[in-house]
């Protein structure tokens, strides 16, 4: 583990973000530990030490011109990372759609994307890196350019191989159980659903 990487361990610690229960992840499976970085960026000076580890960590040449993170839980860490590279944040939302809908990320607020500019994609934890992968066709669709992405923890295994360069500060790997195989359910443990991502059939 290097210095950076331990530095950042302590902190997720510290600020209470890694956490030991039963919890319902946002991919349905349970598990009996969660990382929620929204508890480290309580901490201003953490959210600030952790960006610039990263930006530490970011070779010369990969020189952003404006990183861009999924709503909502990449927001703050997109604007951190932004702010310690010196250069414009962004993030992508899901419009409000019908019930049971699932849309699709777009920009909004009037933030854009312009052809040619260099975009770095932000997530705080990257499990299969769906939602961050999402915002991949905004970037496309606007002449614009991925450099690479960047995660705060990298929860994925090895399974996010993203055809540019991602870096993490972290990887976790936490013990995960299919609901009907979950042996704190079968205790009777009441289960939480800690995540921003809203449930299925929800608005």
């Amino acid at each position: 583990m290097t210095p950076a990487s331990a530095r950042v361990l302590n902190l997720l610690t510290e600020s209470g973000a890694l956490r030991t229960g039963h919890f319902q992840l946002s991919s349905g499976l349970h598990s009996d530990r969660y990382c929620q970085c929204a508890s480290l960026f309580e901490q201003p000076r953490m959210g600030e030490e952790v960006a610039r580890l990263m930006a530490a960590l970011l070779p010369a040449e990969l020189a952003p011109d404006v990183v861009l993170a999924p709503a909502l839980g990449g927001i703050l860490w997109g604007y951190e990372l932004a702010r310690a590279l010196g250069v414009r944040s962004i993030f992508a939302e899901r419009p409000t759609g019908a019930v049971g809908e699932r849309a699709a990320f777009a920009l909004r607020r009037g933030f854009a994307l312009h052809a040619g500019e260099r975009v770095l994609l932000a997530e705080d934890v990257v499990t299969t890196g769906g939602s961050v992968g999402e915002l991949a066709p905004l970037v496309r669709g606007a002449g614009a350019e991925i450099v690479g992405f960047a995660a705060i923890v990298d929860r994925s295994g090895g399974r996010f191989r993203p055809d540019r360069p991602f870096f993490s500060l972290v990887e976790l790997s936490f013990t995960t159980w299919e609901p009907d195989r979950c042996p704190l359910c079968a205790r009777g443990e009441p289960v939480i659903k800690p995540g921003s991502r809203p449930e299925p059939g929800t608005r």
